[in-house]
């Protein structure tokens, strides 16, 4: 059986993740592997009730605690619903977002301590860690130009996302081996290759 792989992609909003994680499941697609695709918060039943309340922006007097538990108890039932198994299956996994954006957004954006978020997930996730990581860097304002201020976090404060930024920034910085620092200011054709140079690594 072949060994299961965790890929996460992470950045602010308007990065261009969706098209990144397209690409990365078509390079596994072609060596014959059938990845499995998902997001957080969502990507099981419960997870997706989770994520409508936490995006809504009805929801804008929710308090920075409920908002953390809520991102973590989607987190919660995706590793064991999805994430477990599939890697257990040796499956591909390509993520939407896992961790460092609980770290970036509740941590850094938000003000909450990078122990207690480090102390809660570890909880929700056990010794689980992805094997490779790629921030998607693009600067607050070009981003959410690129898809508006919709939802409740696509809302907050610019301030608020110059932080998030700087805490994706900072976890690249602490995790090299695991993180790859991709800026989006390069063509989309460059950017992909970068990606794929480090794609590639799984199979030697």
């Amino acid at each position: 059986m072949q060994k299961g792989i965790f890929i996460t992609f992470e950045g602010s909003e308007g990065s261009g993740k969706s098209t990144h994680i397209r690409f990365a499941a078509s390079y596994f697609r072609k060596r014959g592997r059938r990845p499995l695709m998902i997001r957080e918060p969502g990507s099981t039943r419960s997870s997706e009730a989770i994520r409508r309340i936490l995006l809504d922006p009805q929801n804008k007097k929710m308090g920075q605690a409920t908002e953390l538990l809520l991102y973590l108890a989607a987190r919660a039932q995706l590793v064991e619903e999805k994430i477990l198994p599939a890697l257990k299956a040796g499956r591909v996994i390509i993520s939407d977002r896992f961790e460092d954006s609980t770290l970036a957004y509740q941590g850094f954006g938000a003000g909450i301590s990078r122990h207690t978020i480090e102390s809660f997930s570890r909880f929700v996730r056990g010794s689980l860690k992805p094997d490779l990581t790629f921030i998607l860097d693009i600067h607050p304002q070009k981003g959410l130009a690129r898809g508006g201020r919709h939802d409740r976090v696509e809302k907050k404060s610019d301030a608020f996302h110059r932080r998030v930024r700087n805490g994706f920034l900072t976890l690249a910085r602490q995790n090299k081996k695991r993180i790859v620092l991709l800026s989006t200011d390069k063509p989309v054709r460059e950017v992909q290759q970068q990606i794929l140079k480090h794609l590639k690594r799984f199979y030697g």
